[in-house]
Order: structure tokens, then sequence, then C-alpha cells
């Protein structure tokens, strides 16, 4: 079973409201497919990748986790979801292979992500669109896994130096939704300002992550026991694609068309 790592979301684990997110994620990008074949970066176990098969699609999914692979080759046959061990920075795809491309919750862990845009662009289609989804940066949390964090125009910028076409929405909740996702940032606001010497950026960044993948199950564990499981009753129906995008709006949601050429 591949262990958490802060980056991966799992059942029973992460709060209800996070991986209801991702999955609002996934289905934002599911109504927006047609035919032919889609690729999905940082896959993990599958759990989301698999949910794009159907209506004359193949599903192909890359993902640098080893542990992650075997879980979703273990769940899903390669006719529902194929997996490889790739670099998104440096896909091993030919040029124009693919008709769709998700990037969700991936670009922001680049400290530079223009490979990992131009490995998009280049095996994508010419006809193809790409989908890219990460935290909107003014109501992002704080991650050190989240090393190139995203506002609209700095998105739009970054995506547009290799697609011709690009569109940004948003991907926003309900009330009682962003009442959570507010609660949940001041509890981890309060657990942070502990740290009055700002310790955890002045040590080595590798110490930091170290300690932070070994203690957010266990905050997860103390602060947010009654947000998992199912217990809130948050679902990805909770959450909406918009084109109004403000400081609180969650998530950043990039349609790209016209891959230019390298």
């Amino acid at each position: 079973m591949a262990r958490l790592t802060g980056e991966r979301p799992m059942q029973g684990v992460t709060p209800d409201s996070l991986l209801a997110l991702h999955g609002a994620g996934y289905r934002a990008v599911l109504e927006r497919l047609g035919p032919g074949r889609v690729l999905d970066i940082g896959c993990g176990q599958g759990f989301e990748s698999v949910g794009f098969g159907g209506e004359g699609r193949r599903v192909f999914g890359v993902d640098y986790s080893a542990a992650a692979l075997q879980e979703a080759s273990s769940r899903w046959s390669p006719e529902e979801l194929l997996v490889a061990q790739m670099d998104a920075g440096a896909l091993g795809m030919a040029d124009q292979s693919v008709d769709w491309v998700c990037s969700s919750h991936l670009i922001e862990h680049f400290v530079d992500p223009a490979p990992h845009v131009s490995e998009v662009a280049r095996v994508l289609r010419s006809d193809g669109t790409a989908f890219f989804i990460t935290p909107n940066a003014p109501a992002d949390f704080e991650n050190p896994f989240h090393v190139h964090p995203f506002e609209p125009d700095h998105l739009r910028d970054v995506l547009g130096r290799h697609f011709g076409d690009v569109t940004i929405l948003g991907i926003d909740a309900v009330a009682r939704v962003k009442d959570d996702f507010r609660s949940r940032r001041e509890r981890a606001a309060r657990l942070l300002a502990l740290d009055v010497f700002h310790l955890r950026h002045r040590i080595p960044r590798s110490w930091y992550v170290g300690a932070y993948t070994r203690i957010l199950p266990v905050a997860y564990g103390l602060i947010a026991r009654s947000d998992t499981g199912g217990l809130t009753g948050i679902t990805a129906d909770d959450f909406f694609v918009t084109e109004d995008i403000d400081t609180t709006t969650l998530v950043l949601f990039a349609l790209a068309r016209h891959a230019m050429s390298r």
C-alpha cells in the first residue's frame, strides 16, 4: 500500500473536503472529454484516472511512484488503465500521441514548471486539450510540497508560452464547504503560530519536507478526525466550475489548446 506523503489523498486519512475537491476536479475534466487517448499525469493509485474510461477512450496513467503504480496495476486491468513509471518533466511518449491530458495538482510541485508544461504540449495532438488543476495561491494551505504557487494571471502566462489558447476557470464550493476549508486553515495557522521563530523556514527544506510528511497524518488525526471518513457529508457535488475567480476561489482549472511545437 502506498503511504501518505502529504500529497496523495487517502480515504479515511485525508479530510473529506480535500478528497471531494480532487474528485470534483477530475469530474470537471471528464465532463469535457471526447473519444481518444487520455493521459493522466500523476495518476497515483488510479482511483480517479480509471473513471476517464468508456465512450471510445483509452486511458493511460503515469506517475513517479513505483509503489502507487503497483497498487494501480493490481486493481485495474490494462484495458481499464494502462500505467507506467515516468518523470512528468520528461515523458517517455511519442510526440502528439494523446488527445487529452490531465495534470491535476501537480504543476505547483515544480520549482520550474516549464519542462512539465512543455512535455504536455509535446505529447498532445494539435487538436487536443490539456487540463491543468492547481490550488489558487491565495486560498491554499501552507505546504512545503507546493514550491510554485499560482494565481490566475501567472498560470495563464506559464501555459501561454506553450499553448496558443488558454482558458482559466476556477473550481469553488458551496458556502458550508468553503467554511470547512476556512476553519481548517485557521486551525492549521494556530498550529504554525507555535513556531514563533519560523524555524521551519530556516532549516534545510528537506528537513521541513521530511517532518511535514511524518507529522501530517498525526495532525489530521488530532485536528481533523471528525473531518474524515465521510463523516462530514462533503462530496464532489458540493463543488462547481466558475468563471468568477477571486482570492477565495479554491482551485484554478485551466484548459490549454493549440499546443505549440518545440
